[in-house]
């Protein structure tokens, strides 16, 4: 990047994220970020039919000390159309997307601030298997990122120990440069290979991992894996 990096957007799509969204919105509110940057927060309601944007409302008038901008998708369409609606809102310098069930602690920030500001990159990644400690809700899950990994270092020559990650981290400029088509869960996939096709080595640093059960409210399924190698492989023949 050419200038510092001063603001960092936080993303965050919702969806009937009631039990965690005032516990994650807190944490990220605590968060001083490395150099003295700020941040600004974008939450994305995906069309929740439970108390979610009662809450962020609430909280947004509670806590002025934090900017954060609220935003409603007309009808619940999936994670990827929230992220690139989140996209259009920001104003930072640089961009990372949270998840609002607090499997991704946010004091993570500073570690992957830290490497992508030193390197100048343009996108980094949080890998949850680079952490020896971090425990996986399901066995299925856990192979099924490793199969989706592995298709993604084969297809675009990548080294990504975990592709499926939610801390994902851009220059705002450049990922407001990738005309992103996702809807639903293909966002990672679908980013992972429009940065590979820029010819872009996507490094890493490990995260922390708190994996929420089925019963908690995890809402990808099995089949989102299948449509992650769908979209690796389409986008890796479509010019």
């Amino acid at each position: 990047m050419n200038n510092p990096v001063q603001t960092l957007s936080i993303i965050i799509p919702a969806y009937n994220e009631e039990k965690t969204i005032l516990a994650l919105l807190q944490k990220v509110s605590e968060v001083h970020l490395v150099n003295n940057m700020q941040k600004e927060v974008v939450v994305v309601n995906d069309c929740s039919h439970d108390a979610t944007e009662q809450l962020v409302l609430s909280y947004k008038a509670q806590h002025p000390e934090l900017p954060l901008i609220y935003c409603k998708l007309p009808e619940n369409k999936g994670k990827g159309a929230a992220v690139r609606l989140g996209i259009a809102q920001t104003s930072g310098n640089c961009i990372i997307i949270q998840d609002a069930d607090l499997e991704c602690d946010p004091q993570d920030y500073n570690a992957l601030l830290e490497v992508f500001l030193q390197k100048n990159l343009k996108a980094l990644y949080g890998s949850r298997f680079l952490k020896p400690k971090n425990k996986h809700s399901y066995l299925y899950f856990y192979l099924g990122g490793r199969l989706v990994t592995l298709v993604a270092n084969v297809l675009y020559r990548q080294r990504l120990t975990d592709a499926s990650t939610c801390y994902k981290l851009f220059e705002a400029s450049f990922l407001k440069s990738i005309p992103l088509k996702c809807t639903g869960f293909e966002f990672c996939p679908e980013v992972t290979a429009k940065v590979a096709k820029r010819g872009i080595k996507i490094e890493e640093v490990p995260i922390s991992y708190y994996p929420r059960s089925i019963e908690d409210g995890k809402k990808i399924k099995w089949i989102d894996g299948l449509y992650a190698i769908w979209t690796l492989l389409k986008y890796r023949f479509v010019k």
